[in-house]
């Protein structure tokens, strides 16, 4: 097996985390290649902590040196579809951060790329599907262990970000730079969990509030409705002013619950009877010991199941398993063609917001993109009236 030699654009917190596991030898099959940065006094930390290692302030320059076989986008959101069409074009493997891109329109001509070179490697940085809590949460419902979804509730907080954190450069926080804020910031993993484990809703009814605890001009508060084909609903509820906060997952189905907290613990509770059956044959009588809370035990069954996540180790599973489908066809743990539908899902919540109103999924992504662009202009308005 060939090390893979890896050319990581963006060298700030997430490609730092990768150089350092690459250059610590922690990462089977894959080594640094190149490193790209624009900003210059990368050039210099480089050259300290990686001697040796190529440094590149283009990208292209890096993609045509010969230097590396791969790539991984560590780069504002806008670039990931552009830089991965770019090293595909050249031959090179390609590894996208997450999101996919801002908007579905330009991760689609990504993916329509990415069709036409099948021989080689595209795979999204989706490092939370390696998490044997939500493998395991898939399995279960894959194999129908509480029966047919009735309601999801994601209640998700646990982003605080003080002012500060936005106040550290110009392109955070931005429509114009991002691209939004918590939704294709901090939520993109919890979104493509959502719908990988439950399926993507048919319509969207989305509160989303830009600014409303910090001075910025996206969204920092997000509640979201769904609906879904077989009639089932869902609520999906993130932000990043909740200093104390939760993170709860719920499915009902109807053989039962499953309920994931901290994304730590899973507890399952099977019906010993589907709750439709249980409906039409139980006699009043037995209905009033479950309101007295007389025969639990005859209701459903429960078992706890708890797991522990070592720091690291997902992000390093899918480098791995990067190397692994480029050296030998392993299946990857997600395609890159997958990194649309979690995209998808947050331009329908953007969309709904923009225009107050339900938003049925597929929508029009021209309008979609129109209305982001009208987002930017307000913004750079407001850059010059102040």
């Amino acid at each position: 097996m060939k090390n893979v030699k890896m050319g990581i654009i963006g060298l700030g917190a997430e490609g730092g985390l990768y150089a350092g596991f690459l250059a610590d030898g922690k990462v089977k099959g894959m080594v640094i290649g190149a490193i790209c940065d624009i900003d210059p006094a990368k050039k210099a930390l480089c050259a300290d902590k990686y001697p040796g290692i190529p440094f590149y302030d283009n990208y292209i320059d890096m993609l045509e040196s010969g230097d590396v076989d791969a790539i991984v986008t560590c780069v504002p959101h806008y670039l990931h579809p552009e830089m991965g069409i770019e090293a595909l074009k050249r031959d090179i493997h390609a590894l996208v951060e997450k999101p996919a891109g801002v908007y579905t329109k330009q991760v689609q001509e990504l993916n329509d790329f990415a069709a036409t070179k099948p021989e080689l490697t595209f795979a999204i940085f989706f490092n939370q599907r390696t998490n044997p809590l939500y493998q395991k949460l898939k399995e279960l419902i894959d194999q129908d262990e509480i029966g047919e979804i009735r309601r999801t509730n994601w209640l998700i907080t646990t982003w605080w970000r003080p002012q500060g954190y936005y106040d550290q450069s110009e392109w955070r926080a931005t429509w114009k730079g991002e691209g939004g804020g918590v939704l294709v910031n901090q939520a993109p993993h919890q979104l493509d969990l959502l719908q990988w484990i439950c399926g993507m809703p048919k319509k969207v009814y989305a509160n989303v509030k830009y600014g409303y605890q910090r001075t910025i001009t996206v969204e920092d508060e997000v509640t979201a409705m769904f609906d879904y084909e077989n009639g089932a609903t869902g609520v999906f509820i993130t932000c990043t002013h909740d200093v104390l906060g939760t993170d709860r997952f719920e499915i009902l189905g109807d053989k039962g619950k499953i309920v994931v907290d901290d994304s730590k613990r899973i507890t399952i509770k099977r019906l010993m009877k589907p709750e439709p059956e249980m409906s039409s044959t139980m006699s009043m009588q037995d209905v009033m010991k479950i309101f007295m809370g007389q025969s639990a035990s005859e209701i459903y069954s429960e078992e706890v199941l708890e797991f522990e996540s070592v720091w690291g180790a997902q992000h390093i599973a899918v480098l791995e398993n990067f190397a692994a489908n480029i050296n030998d066809g392993t299946p990857l743990i997600a395609a890159g063609s997958e990194g649309i539908h979690g995209v998808r899902l947050a331009n329908a919540i953007h969309l709904s917001g923009f225009l107050g109103q339900e938003v049925e999924i597929p929508f029009d992504e021209e309008q979609y993109v129109a209305e982001l662009n009208k987002k930017i202009e307000e913004e750079q308005q407001m850059e010059v009236s102040q």
